[in-house]
């Protein structure tokens, strides 16, 4: 029988105590807690769970994202394949759960629900109703992950309802992603069966949500950070309060993830037991996880902290085995064999022309560590036949590449990303993982995009300084080295963006987001300009009033 004694300051959020105990972990469980009159001033408390996480945004395959998450008391995620399945289809999904294996890490994955995410976009893959259901029926998939086409959903999209009652048939949670929804709009999306939203961006949105039987998961990743908004709702909504990352590159992995969140929480409502409730125990039971809540019989899935305000972490056990301790892992994985679908050719700087319609020009506004943006009408600037950057008054080029067939590219043009000079592009480009790229002239675009059609996949940067890539092997979004190394890369190109005059916290992380077609105003996908609000592709030119709108 594999035995051993824990004696410390038992966290009880449950009873919202803490009190000396032995605990007695039996076979990977746990077999007894015991109070005793003494212990050291180490607290143990059960382990950290991320409610909302793509693994494949931090770049790294689950078995090296695990190593890092386990350094800060993370014992479980709720993590969406979503990313890779719009790649590769179920082929993703099954890549994703062979070799999140290798790890402890209990890596919860969900069923996709939306790929491609909208018609307006070219995916890799698709995902029907049957692949759905298949996925669903598999005991390794544990809930049917956002439903991004709240449109559908409120409509009555046959497709979107049939995958909503294969998890309800299932027996498994629906999870939503609905930015901005309220009144009538959002009572009907609850009313689907939807149990979350992990996008709220206001109190006033979220207390809605909540009010009406929703769990809210409050964000706080690498680009959308949302906490300080939401964080006031904890100590009125105790008990349908969750925490997540949702998208973390691995820089900011290094430094914190879950625990980071409940420190900051437990400060913020002075009350580190609701904190704690939201990081450790609502993510459990609202999805009926097999995860540990300190109780005899529990799996032994639990953190010691060094101080119960700081919520430093000093040992991670899951299912009863030490897998970290002082910052680092305690276990080896095998890198996998990559997978990728990646078809495109390179390209010519006239590929990234686009032709001056004169009058006003819708511009993307990117905004800082938010996923939503504004449509601005800009004044055409040029009288010539073609509309270049102008960096001067930060109006950069943006473009997208398909990465799956030859199409021709779809340009336009973007604030705030500051680049002087050079350009960025990437694979990472949410939902459906074309190469994007943004940059203040089109020589330099396009370099940085044959950067990335020679690596198969990347994030690169090019200045008339020197260039550098990331190379991401496994579909485009991830990389097979460890976790640390694929930081140290992505902080030295992060870097370079910055040199080049980006005032973006995370440069890289916008410019994916900036074709995420399901947050609004203004986006980008390789068909074209996209209106979140009115849901469909639009020109360059914004109509002169009584025009109609052209596409």
């Amino acid at each position: 029988m594999n035995s051993h004694t824990i004696v410390a300051q038992w966290v009880d959020i449950m009873t919202e105590n803490i009190s000396p105990v032995r605990l007695e972990v039996r076979d990977g469980r746990i077999y007894s807690i015991e109070r005793v009159e003494r212990a050291p001033q180490i607290y143990l408390c059960p382990g950290f769970v991320d409610a909302h996480i793509h693994v494949e945004s931090s770049m790294l395959v689950p078995s090296e994202f695990a190593k890092l998450a386990v350094r800060h008391g993370t014992v479980a995620t709720v993590s969406d394949p979503h990313e890779i399945a719009n790649v590769l289809g179920v082929r993703g999904v099954d890549f994703m759960l062979e070799d999140a294996a290798q790890s402890p890490l209990k890596i919860f994955f969900g069923a996709p629900s939306c790929v491609p995410a909208t018609a307006f976009e070219t995916a890799g893959a698709r995902l029907g109703v049957e692949e759905v259901r298949e996925l669903l029926a598999r005991p390794q998939i544990h809930y049917l992950a956002e439903m991004m086409n709240w449109p559908g959903a409120i409509h009555g999209d046959p497709e979107v309802l049939a995958k909503i009652e294969a998890a309800k048939a299932a027996g498994k949670p629906v999870d939503g992603h609905a930015p901005g929804l309220k009144g009538a709009d959002a009572l009907a999306y609850i009313g689907r069966g939807i149990t979350t939203d992990h996008e709220c961006y206001t109190e006033e949105e979220a207390r809605f949500k909540l009010q009406n039987g929703m769990k809210v998961i409050i964000r706080e990743g690498s680009a959308a950070r949302n906490f300080e908004a939401l964080i006031p709702l904890l100590d009125e909504f105790p008990h349908q309060i969750m925490f997540c990352s949702d998208d973390k590159h691995p820089d900011e992995l290094l430094q914190g993830h879950i625990n980071q969140l409940a420190a900051r929480a437990a400060a913020k409502v002075d009350d580190v037991f609701k904190a704690l409730r939201a990081a450790c125990v609502n993510p459990v039971r609202h999805y009926g996880l097999p995860v540990g809540l300190l109780r005899p019989g529990d799996p032994a899935d639990f953190v010691l902290l060094k101080d119960i305000k700081t919520l430093e972490v000093f040992q991670t056990y899951i299912d009863g085995q030490l897998v970290a301790e002082e910052g680092r892992e305690l276990f080896r994985t095998s890198p996998p064999l990559p997978e990728n679908y990646f078809e495109a050719q390179p390209r010519r700087p006239e590929d990234f022309r686009v032709a001056n319609p004169g009058g006003m020009v819708r511009v993307i506004e990117a905004i800082d560590s938010e996923l939503v943006t504004r449509q601005v009408p800009v004044r055409a600037w040029s009288s010539g036949p073609w509309l270049e950057a102008d960096p001067a008054r930060d109006l950069l080029k943006i473009a997208v590449v398909n990465r799956y067939r030859d199409r021709p590219v779809a340009a336009g043009f973007v604030l705030n990303f500051g680049l002087r000079q050079g350009a960025i592009a990437s694979t990472v480009a949410h939902d459906s993982h074309n190469i994007i790229a943004v940059g203040a002239d089109d020589a330099s675009i396009c370099q940085a995009v044959n950067l990335l059609v020679e690596s198969r996949g990347g994030l690169a940067a090019v200045s008339p300084l020197g260039q550098r890539v990331l190379p991401l092997p496994v579909a485009g979004l991830m990389s097979t080295l460890p976790g640390d190394k694929v930081a140290a890369e992505y902080t030295q190109i992060h870097m370079m963006a910055r040199e080049m005059g980006s005032r973006l916290r995370s440069p890289f992380m916008t410019l994916s987001f900036m074709a995420l077609l399901v947050i609004p105003d203004l986006k980008i996908s390789d068909l074209g300009l996209f209106d979140g609000q009115s849901f469909s592709l639009v020109g360059l030119a914004v109509p002169a009033p009584g025009d109609p709108p052209k596409q």
